[in-house]
């Protein structure tokens, strides 16, 4: 019997150091960010329309919801965000850098050539996406990576 009681009374002494030195991942409590009303397709949405939550210990947000402030910030909403509903990471999307229909410079470059020319975008895109564009001299359709600052790259 004194045996058994030394063994619990060890283990309370060491969770007690263990939380003593911050060693308590398991209690630790996970906070997400829901929107705090609804929000519409193609909103950006903003940090005044997010409410932080604490969830309760032991639950845990699904794997494919935003839950940090700098994945939702500046983004816009692919879908209807209803207030206390976790936010999908499919249901949001980056602001358009070049809209349908707008004007675009186009880009391409190999080794020292680079050749540029004025077209219009056939849909909009975000950096890093893959649009088409129409030459706007030559009527040609082509497909282009758009770029950070709004240009197009169009390679061989």
């Amino acid at each position: 019997m004194l045996a058994s009681t030394s063994r619990i009374g060890w283990r309370h002494a060491v969770l007690a150091l263990g939380l003593l030195a911050g060693g308590a991942p398991a209690l630790a409590q996970e906070v997400v960010l829901i929107p705090d009303r609804v929000i519409y397709p193609g909103e950006t949405i903003v940090p005044g329309a997010l409410r932080q939550v604490t969830l309760v210990p032991g639950k845990h947000s699904p794997d494919a919801v935003a839950t940090k402030l700098g994945e939702l910030d500046g983004k816009v909403a692919k879908r209807t965000l209803l207030p206390g509903r976790y936010i999908p990471v499919n249901a949001i999307r980056d602001t358009w850098l070049v809209e349908q229909g707008a004007a675009v410079q186009v880009y391409f470059a190999a080794g020292g050539l680079t050749i540029s020319a004025t077209a219009v975008t056939l849909q909009s895109g975000a950096a890093g996406d893959l649009v088409k564009v129409r030459n706007i001299d030559s009527g040609k359709i082509f497909s282009g990576t758009v770029m950070a600052d709004g240009t197009v790259r169009v390679g061989a």
